[in-house]
């Protein structure tokens, strides 16, 4: 068998699968626009607004969660590192402070 027939058996195989998924597929087009093709009809639209309360606690979150991507690390080489390893954690956490003092001056730890 020659190396062209066998080309030719490939890309009739990859033909016939390609063909026989064309006509074995089930038509889903009302399922694609719906978001995340969940089934149930969205109750508002998906780009809504949020209130501008809820950045200031996003803001809070990317504080925390960047405190810990940060801190982890930094517990595990601290006892290397020695005293500049210390004095830079202070300052890393001095502008979390900053972050954490602007939310909390602008009301988004009063949940009443």
């Amino acid at each position: 068998m020659s190396a062209l027939s066998l080309l030719a058996a490939a890309g009739a195989l990859v033909v016939g699968v390609y063909g026989a998924a064309a006509a074995l597929a089930v038509t889903r087009a009302p399922a694609r626009v719906l978001p995340f093709e969940g089934g149930s009809v969205p109750q508002q639209h998906a780009v809504s607004r949020f209130h501008v309360r809820w950045y200031a606690v996003t803001l809070l979150f990317l504080a925390f969660d960047m405190e810990m991507v940060f801190m982890y690390p930094w517990a595990v080489v601290v006892a290397d590192m020695g005293t500049t390893a210390v004095v830079e954690m202070f300052g890393f956490l001095a502008v979390l402070l900053v972050g954490v003092v602007y939310v909390w001056r602008e009301g988004a730890l009063r949940w009443a």
